[in-house]
């Protein structure tokens, strides 16, 4: 009996800002995929279905493969996608069987059952409400034990462990790509180079930390160093410096430092400048020399700005969290536990930014102003064509509906900052 494999966003995803407010949360990176893949490949099932945001449906699509379909005697497991998949949650899950509602403290984690027990309309295609279609089957529910990424320094915080967990599951030690002769790879039987990636001379691979991937069609430029665990993702380019313990999705260009950070895909930081234990959207721009502070100077845990007001992350190394489409500029200074929403534009290069700005703020390194829809939109388009992509209609919509359902919350936060008055910027 094949297992086919529903994936879906649950209500919890505004946890999950800036960082899941444009991207659905089954397409989110961790490790050396998207958490959808992450599933698929754990539990060896075919993903067939992704479920999440209406609004997102074309993102959605974008970023998975889904299978052909279900057939009558398949066996169907429905999965919360923030769930971290473990050889023993699905051992478990299995155990337990078919036609019961799998959950931890009364959030819903899934199901497993058979095609025919599925509802003839209501459950594959019902969007954000999966979870409450899976409640409304009857299923007796039954507690499982499971770890959910909560909030967005997990992301940060449990990618090491994601990536070693991934890379044990593909053969290592392969290379199908081109390295220089002047490259160094060190501990090669944990370093895997896909076709088309080429390791230039005075590349250094270190993997004794860690497995490495480097994706297909991967560039790696002189005086790069990679230390493991490590992903560069598939069209990504490291320009120079050191990048360790972290995870590139595709189409990024890299250069300076990255320490223990996550990267969706199609980001820019093409210069000098260090980021730490931090995530980064897509489409982000960081200017030449920004900086993330990811240490306060007292040692102490880092509290950073949720959707439920600021919260104690629990630790101590803590950068930046950076929605997708953000620019910086030249210089720009992020403070430790700082939340960027999508959209913002900040260029008050040599100052530090506010530790928490909404989504699409325009901060000039003295005020904070709301920034126009029509030139953000002309921009995005502009960035995304240099990578070879488009900016759809769709994609538009998406963007212009968060820039309305936002405008509250840019609101308030103006008017605290004394800039009610010029909320509609000018120059």
């Amino acid at each position: 009996m094949s297992c086919s494999l529903v994936v879906f966003e649950d209500s919890h995803w505004p946890r999950l800002g800036p960082l899941a407010d444009l991207t659905p949360v089954p397409a989110l990176r961790l490790g050396a995929g998207t958490l959808a893949d992450r599933w698929a490949g754990q539990s060896g099932a075919v993903a067939v279905a992704i479920e999440g945001r209406r609004g997102l449906a074309a993102a959605i699509e974008e970023r998975t493969a889904p299978g052909a379909g279900i057939t009558d005697g398949d066996e169907v497991l429905i999965v919360n996608a923030a769930a971290l998949p473990t050889p023993a949650l699905i051992e478990r899950m299995r155990e337990i069987g078919p036609r019961r509602l799998f959950t931890l403290r009364d959030r819903v984690l899934g199901a497993l059952m058979s095609a025919r027990d599925l509802p003839p309309t209501g459950l594959i295609g019902s969007g954000e409400g999966c979870e409450t279609r899976l409640r409304e089957l009857g299923f007796e529910s039954v507690e499982v034990a499971a770890d959910y990424l909560e909030w967005p320094w997990d992301l940060m915080g449990r990618n090491v462990a994601a990536i070693e967990a991934d890379l044990a599951r593909v053969p290592l030690g392969s290379v199908e790509g081109s390295v220089h002769p002047g490259a160094v790879l060190l501990e090669p039987g944990r370093i895997r180079i896909e076709a088309g990636a080429c390791v230039d001379a005075g590349v250094v691979l270190d993997a004794r930390g860690g497995p490495i991937l480097i994706g297909s069609d991967a560039v790696l430029l002189p005086h790069s160093l990679v230390g493991g665990p490590c992903v560069v993702g598939a069209g990504t380019h490291v320009l120079g410096g050191a990048v360790r313990r972290s995870t590139f999705g595709p189409g990024c260009r890299v250069a300076g430092e990255v320490e223990e950070s996550v990267w969706q895909g199609w980001a820019n930081k093409r210069h000098h400048g260090f980021v730490g234990h931090s995530v980064v959207g897509e489409w982000v721009n960081l200017g030449a020399l920004t900086t993330t502070s990811d240490l306060k100077n007292n040692y102490g845990p880092v509290r950073v700005w949720t959707a439920e007001g600021e919260r104690d992350s629990g630790s101590n190394k803590v950068g930046s969290f950076i929605g997708a489409h953000v620019k910086t500029g030249i210089g720009t200074l992020l403070p430790t536990g700082c939340s960027i929403g999508v959209g913002s534009n900040l260029f008050g290069g040599g100052r530090f930014a506010p530790r928490r700005l909404p989504a699409f703020a325009w901060w000039d390194g003295e005020r904070t102003v709301e920034h126009r829809l029509e030139k953000f939109l002309e921009t995005a388009a502009i960035a995304m064509g240099r990578r070879g992509s488009a900016l759809r209609p769709e994609d538009g919509e998406v963007l212009s509906m968060l820039f309305r359902s936002s405008a509250p919350e840019r609101g308030d936060f103006l008017a605290r900052q004394g800039g009610e008055a010029s909320r509609s910027r000018t120059a």
